[in-house]
């Protein structure tokens, strides 16, 4: 399972794994579907899971990709080959506030894929 960090679309900060940090210094990020439904994550692991919610079976779901199972580690491989792969899609969005309106766009991946200092 790769690690995978984002930029916040509401604040363009970096969404940074809290390996070893106190739980102050970790910000609340929320992942939003184009339906509007939103999963809060508190203590982002790097792994692209947010409340629950995978970020690349949730991007598949959205996309209606051929060959979804519900399964989550099948379904996270169908949605990062579609984000890879150069073609158009639609795309969860992360924000650092839970009220957000989604928008058609993808969050900017980070640089430094969340190992950034606090």
């Amino acid at each position: 399972m790769g690690q995978f960090s984002w930029i916040t679309q509401d604040t363009d900060e970096a969404i940074r794994e809290c390996f070893g940090c106190d739980f102050e210094e970790q910000t609340t990020a929320y992942l939003h579907d184009d339906k509007g439904n939103v999963w809060e994550e508190k203590r982002y692991e790097g792994y692209g899971e947010f409340g629950g919610k995978d970020f690349y079976q949730l991007l598949a779901e959205m996309n209606e990709c051929e060959g979804l199972t519900g399964d989550t580690y099948h379904d996270r491989d169908i949605g990062i080959d579609l984000a890879f792969s150069g073609e158009k899609f639609i795309s969860p969005n992360l924000t650092r506030c839970r009220q957000w309106e989604w928008i058609d766009e993808a969050p900017e991946s980070d640089p430094n894929q969340g190992w950034g200092e606090y």
